[in-house]
């Protein structure tokens, strides 16, 4: 099976063509976000404020800065800041803009101190954004095979469809994806609780499975360290509504999602993979963060699994791009979910309940779609150009 992608120097396959701004440093985001809303297909990012983070945070989101410039959605990449080099060690030139350097696509970058302020960096940014833009425009799509692709996968609102045909069928797809030599990534350590033990038999590698028991057990003592049980808080309330009673009903419902092949690793969030193959990554549950740390790790494509527990009346379901560069593929297992969400919908393998539909020919249809998506037709949330608050996954307190 074959799509049409855009193959980029370093070899990997997007399925966009974004030029995306990107401030390094909070003191150049109103430069980023202008020049976005100036360049024609441009996307922007402005990191978290690094002052008063621990090494950890710090190392999280520069990885995620660079991982963000080389994902194969990203065709051209100016970075703007305040200072060549400023500030902590890890936002130095050679660790984020050396770094990006290395994948090989065209890149620029405009630093405040050396082009007269505020004003004068506009201009001469516009004049570099749109160089670049044009430069990305010369990279046109090819065909190539279906061993090229990476995607990754997150539930949420989850209800007993999510694990009775919806999880199942991303994860019929995942099998498919890495038997044809893709790279697949499943996330969400607040919900494999109580399911670990059958998570942590896929690592072939006992060095990623202890990685991945130890993610668990930190969570669980994170949460206790509060007071709290995090059984308490998870499943959340729009999960109970939808049916779900415990953590442990959910986590098993959730885990169905990533498939049945081996787990070669265990990801930190941002964490780019070494091969291909199906990995994990160690993150929290939020949207928004989940699929930028998957973008940044290399994902072209995420789908957001829907359950029931979206909203409990006829309503528009809110669409966003939160993956930045990477679109986001909705889909549901609820036919009653996709009856009100329709719409907004990618998506619906409801028919593996409303009509019997084996899982398997289910995520036939659902990888036939993605081809699609992935040869450039558009998904639902791409139609509309909304910025969605995007957060990241740090887990120190600001000092």
């Amino acid at each position: 099976m074959k799509f049409q992608g855009y193959v980029r120097a370093d070899g990997l396959v997007g399925i966009r063509n974004h030029t995306l701004i990107m401030a390094n440093g909070r003191g150049a985001a109103n430069l980023a976000v202008l020049l976005s809303k100036l360049v024609a297909g441009s996307r922007f990012y402005v990191q978290p404020n690094e002052n008063g983070r621990d090494a950890e945070d710090r190392g999280t989101i520069a990885r995620t800065l660079v991982g963000l410039a080389k994902n194969p959605n990203v065709g051209a990449v100016l970075i703007v800041g305040n200072k060549k080099n400023s500030g902590y060690p890890e936002f130095s030139y050679e660790a984020i803009v050396g770094e990006i350097e290395k994948c090989g696509k065209p890149m620029d970058t405009l630093f405040l101190d050396s082009c007269g302020g505020f004003q004068q960096a506009v201009g001469l940014g516009l004049r570099k954004a749109r160089l670049l833009a044009q430069r990305a425009s010369e990279c046109v799509r090819s065909e190539v095979g279906l061993g090229q692709l990476h995607m990754a996968v997150k539930c949420g609102y989850s209800d007993a469809t999510s694990g009775m045909s919806g999880n199942p069928v991303v994860g019929h797809l995942f099998d498919r994806l890495v038997d044809a030599g893709g790279t697949a990534m499943f996330a969400e350590t607040t919900e494999v609780i109580g399911a670990e033990h059958i998570v942590a038999k896929r690592f072939p590698d006992p060095a990623e499975r202890r990685k991945f028991l130890d993610a668990v057990a930190r969570v669980e003592e994170e949460a206790r360290s509060t007071g709290e049980d995090i059984r308490t808080i998870n499943p959340i309330p729009a999960n109970i509504q939808a049916g779900l009673t415990t953590l442990e009903e959910k986590s098993l419902g959730a885990i169905a999602k990533s498939g049945t092949k081996p787990i070669q690793g265990c990801l930190k969030y941002g964490e780019i993979p070494t091969g291909r193959g199906l990995y994990y990554m160690d993150s929290w549950m939020s949207s928004t963060a989940l699929f930028l740390g998957f973008a940044a790790a290399g994902s072209v494509l995420n789908i957001f699994q829907v359950g029931g527990g979206w909203f409990p009346n006829d309503a528009m379901m809110p669409t966003h791009n939160t993956g930045l560069v990477t679109p986001t593929l909705y889909m549901t297992g609820n036919p009653r979910m996709y009856e009100k969400g329709a719409q907004e919908m990618d998506f619906s393998s409801g028919t593996v309940i409303s009509e019997h539909e084996p899982i398997a020919q289910a995520g036939e249809r659902l990888l036939t779609e993605v081809l699609r998506f992935a040869s450039g037709r558009v998904t639902k949330g791409e139609t509309l150009d909304i910025y969605d608050n995007v957060e990241m996954y740090l887990r120190g307190p600001g000092l």
